[in-house]
């Protein structure tokens, strides 16, 4: 198994909104997702062509898709990227058979380093749902120290939720 991680295309962008339109309503509600907050595909994918028309620096959210053996397997985004500062990811392992294979640690480990070097930052957080077991493990034995739980919206596709406070810190 030969895993690698690498900037998102803005073609591989689609895998995103295919994930979360094709995902159960029992999966949402895991990642903590209000399938009422999810766009419009085409709404969503003029969104991705808005943003992969900026430089890097300049965008909004910083997209990395991830491989195992040359195959699209899932993806992490950053958001609240504050660029030589910090930034907030998210990880997605596409198909329910990946996971809980440990494919995702190297994944995070690898975007985490992706993120760090494109980005300069110095912290890099992650608030998976606390519900939600595999990415707080995942988060875990990548190398991120848990910080706290607590009650918020961690991001627009979200619901209110208890989520854990994760960071893995380079300053």
């Amino acid at each position: 198994m030969t895993v690698s991680v690498r900037p998102m295309t803005l073609q591989e962008a689609s895998e995103i909104i295919d994930y979360f339109h094709t995902s159960t309503p029992e999966h949402l509600e895991v990642l903590g997702v209000d399938p009422s907050r999810l766009p419009p595909s085409a709404q969503w994918q003029r969104r991705y062509e808005e943003l992969f028309d900026q430089p890097v620096e300049q965008r909004s959210h910083f997209l990395v898709s991830w491989f195992e053996d040359n195959q699209f397997v899932g993806f992490s985004t950053a958001d609240k990227i504050t660029i030589g500062e910090r930034a907030n990811m998210h990880l997605h392992v596409k198909e329910a058979s990946r996971r809980r294979r440990g494919i995702g640690v190297e994944c995070v480990r690898q975007s985490a380093e992706l993120y760090f070097q494109t980005l300069k930052l110095k912290q890099l957080f992650c608030e998976p749902n606390a519900f939600n077991v595999a990415p707080n493990r995942t988060l875990q034995k990548a190398g991120f120290k848990y910080l706290k739980t607590h009650m918020t919206v961690p991001g627009p596709l979200n619901f209110h939720q208890a989520v854990n406070r994760w960071v893995m810190d380079r300053s």
